[in-house]
């Protein structure tokens, strides 16, 4: 498992681009892609501009979730969603993240247009890894910013009866039958739950 801060840098420097989920007024999802111009080892960094409906929006929930992918087919992808806080920090880091994103004075050129942008700061969140083009499939958990971890999935309890049912029906056979009660590799499970519904003794649950 890699560190949160190098998942962090790979959605910076591999991805670069997420799309990211909001809810508008009425409680309605909304969603905008938005470049991801730095990081460190707690934090990602993005500019927006405060005439934006995106940016009323951040104000008001303070949080955010993302989801940046990368591949050309679905097969050969890689996914790093982030559910975590956002903040806004002001304009003092515009001058590094242009620095960084040189891309940036094709669309703000000059200092009067870029006059309206502000840097947001996305903190204390939890991310998961998914990467397709591993195979097995490999999924890892990570928090960052002083973030509590979340860890979900299904997990088999102490009422395994040893049947193997459950194996026969992961589409990823992520399920040591080795031993009682069985154990769920979670780093190759994709969560489809199809374990927990074929389990006769019902002893396989989701995490909470």
């Amino acid at each position: 498992m890699k560190s949160a801060e190098s998942y962090l840098a790979y959605i910076v420097h591999s991805i670069h681009t997420a799309i990211v989920a909001t809810v508008d007024e009425d409680g309605l999802p909304v969603t905008c892609a938005i470049d991801m111009m730095d990081a460190d080892e707690s934090s990602l960094y993005f500019l927006t501009a405060r005439g934006k409906r995106f940016y009323d929006r951040l104000k008001r929930q303070g949080s955010i979730a993302f989801t940046a992918l990368k591949g050309n087919d679905t097969m050969h992808s890689i996914a790093v969603s982030v559910r975590s806080k956002a903040e806004e920090i002001g304009p003092e880091r515009i001058p590094e993240l242009f620095a960084k994103n040189p891309y940036m004075n094709d669309i703000y050129p000059d200092e009067r247009s870029r006059s309206v942008l502000t840097a947001f700061r996305i903190f204390e969140g939890n991310g998961e890894w998914f990467d397709l083009s591993a195979h097995p499939i490999e999924r890892a958990e990570f928090s960052f910013g002083g973030a509590a971890e979340r860890r979900e999935g299904y997990y088999v309890t102490e009422g395994c009866i040893g049947c193997r049912m459950c194996y026969s029906r992961c589409p990823q056979k992520s399920i040591d039958i080795t031993v009682k009660p069985a154990v769920i590799q979670q780093e190759h499970c994709i969560r489809c739950g199809g374990c927990a519904e074929i389990c006769p003794a019902h002893a396989i649950e989701r995490r909470q």
